[in-house]
């Protein structure tokens, strides 16, 4: 299977529908402000005891700085205590003799410290290198006011005199950022766990979540900015359990019906601006969580009007997945197609898509029923006989798992959508899941992402106390190594994991991982 982002389709035809996109944008969000000052200033000292060998050690009070001057070579770190979406501004004086040549400021962005520690120079992955937050301003005129257009999504900052002249410095006072949001947290209610580890677990996914909530939910405010599909049918999920905000969602849902392509297929994500532009990417997952998304909508609101409009929509999804199955209705396996599942270039594709599949079709047909459709008899046909057909070809009785691709591959990916779907009892899904995770099957996962499914299926098998063990191990790995929200990417048996080339780019405030809040308040765990 070829990679989805080097995916370019030259002659991509969108049909929009116009009345969706109205009503899309019908339902904007206020957007939230809040003024936050740095907490303390800091330095950067390497340490190979920490996630990617960097840590800070205090270095003074922010009051300090205004007593401080800077000239050409010359940096300071500031760190905000915690991290921030928004705009950062301040004000620069001049110190010494009248400024006779123009400041060159440069303003280094980091939610880790290895962000500000290491010279962007070095990166060498194949994601664009302009994704990596810093910004150089040349100020002609001393003192001034800088108020920098860009958002950025940092905990610390570095401000680095690169020249001025031998004939002045400067000294930097009142650094702020305003943060933007469309969240409102002001009646965010305390999870009040008696594990106080499931307390921070809760508020960092909730923080993770909030600065995730822009015009629409972003998947990350560092990288990408857009609308994925597959992280905000998690993050929509979070959202109505912790911070409600179903128009959102609402508005989310419209976005992407407004936009499908000539047969009907929703994008795998949008751009927002500078007007709704859906990417040339689509993927056979992230196209029928169109359906999921549209079905937990109606499990929280019981908005019967949004269902009848977008369920043509929906429906078409599934038809168009159908259509990729072969004569033994299996999902067909070869070069020309897309599913995400998870970031691991090993992983055969095949089953844990044939799982996806199957959830869907269960979600399309109580929708179809909740809407008195007669689809909702031939989706059912589908289902079951999608369903025996997956335990015929699928099911390795030998092994006892799922078998997925040409070469027969166990991956904890396919168990875990087969558990999902269910394809067995819960009774089989809980001795699947167990066997193997004390097994140790193959092809682990890697992402925030997929152990959330992970989690989700031990607690439909009833397995609670493995649930929390394992998310105590991976969300709580990422608190042990100092998240202050959660990450894109975290594999616990090696920290420096990135399917970019780097770490540097990496994520580390990332819609997908915010799930916490909602597997703990959904599932009383």
């Amino acid at each position: 299977m070829s990679h989805p982002s080097l995916q370019r389709i030259t002659e991509q035809r969108i049909v929009e529908n116009k009345a969706f996109a109205t009503t899309a944008e019908s339902l904007l969000p206020v957007m939230h402000h809040t003024d936050v000052l740095p907490v303390r200033l800091v330095t950067l000292l390497p340490d190979d005891q920490v996630i990617h060998g960097w840590r800070t050690a205090d270095a003074g009070e922010p009051e300090q700085l205004e007593q401080m001057t800077f000239g050409k070579g010359d940096e300071v770190v500031l760190d905000f205590g915690q991290h921030l979406v928004g705009q950062l501004s301040l004000h620069i004086e001049p110190v010494g003799s009248p400024p006779d040549a123009p400041l060159h400021l440069k303003l280094i962005f980091g939610e880790m410290p290895v962000e500000l520690a290491v010279p962007f120079a070095e990166y060498d992955g194949w994601l664009s290198s302009s994704w990596l937050q810093e910004q150089s301003v040349y100020i002609d005129v001393l003192p001034t006011s800088l108020v920098l257009e860009r958002r950025y999504s940092f905990r610390y900052v570095k401000l680095e005199v690169i020249a001025s002249s031998v004939k002045y410095n400067v000294s930097f006072r009142h650094v702020n950022c305003r943060t933007v949001s469309s969240a409102d947290v002001s009646n965010v209610q305390l999870l009040n766990h008696m594990d106080a580890e499931l307390n921070r677990m809760d508020e960092v996914s909730i923080k993770t979540l909030a600065d995730c909530m822009q015009e629409v939910f972003e998947d990350g405010p560092k990288r990408d900015r857009r609308l994925w599909l597959g992280d905000l049918r998690l993050q929509a999920l979070a959202s109505y359990t912790s911070l409600p905000q179903p128009d959102l969602v609402k508005r989310c849902l419209y976005l992407f019906a407004a936009y499908p392509n000539e047969q009907g297929q929703v994008s795998a994500n949008l751009f927002i601006k500078p007007h709704v532009i859906p990417d040339d990417t689509y993927l056979f997952d992230y196209s029928l969580f169109f359906v999921s998304v549209l079905y937990d909508y109606m499990q929280a609101t019981g908005d019967m009007e949004t269902l009848a409009q977008l369920w043509s929509t929906a429906h078409r999804q599934v038809e168009l997945a159908l259509q990729r199955l072969d004569e033994q209705l299996m999902v067909r396996d070869t070069e020309e197609w897309w599913s995400f599942i998870d970031w691991r270039p090993q992983l055969n594709k095949q089953a844990p898509s044939q799982g996806v599949l199957i959830y869907a079709l269960r979600q399309a047909a109580e929708l179809a029923q909740l809407l008195h459709d007669e689809q909702e008899a031939e989706l059912r046909q589908w289902l079951d006989k999608i369903v025996a057909a997956t335990l015929e070809q699928l099911w390795d009785e030998q092994q006892g798992y799922f078998i997925s691709g040409h070469e027969r591959q166990v991956s904890q990916a396919s168990q875990i959508w087969m558990v999902l779907a269910g394809v067995l009892d819960q009774r089989q899904n809980r001795k699947l899941l167990n066997r193997m995770l004390q097994e140790n099957v193959a092809v682990p996962l890697t992402t925030p992402y997929m152990v959330h499914h992970l989690i989700e299926a031990l607690i439909l098998a009833g397995d609670h106390d493995t649930a929390i063990s394992e998310m105590k191990a991976y969300w709580g790995g990422m608190l042990n190594d100092g998240a202050d929200t959660f990450w894109e990417l975290y594999d616990p048996q090696d920290k420096e994991f990135s399917p970019y080339g780097s770490h540097l780019i990496n994520s580390y405030c990332h819609a997908w991982s915010c799930t916490p809040t909602y597997l703990l308040r959904k599932y009383n765990l």
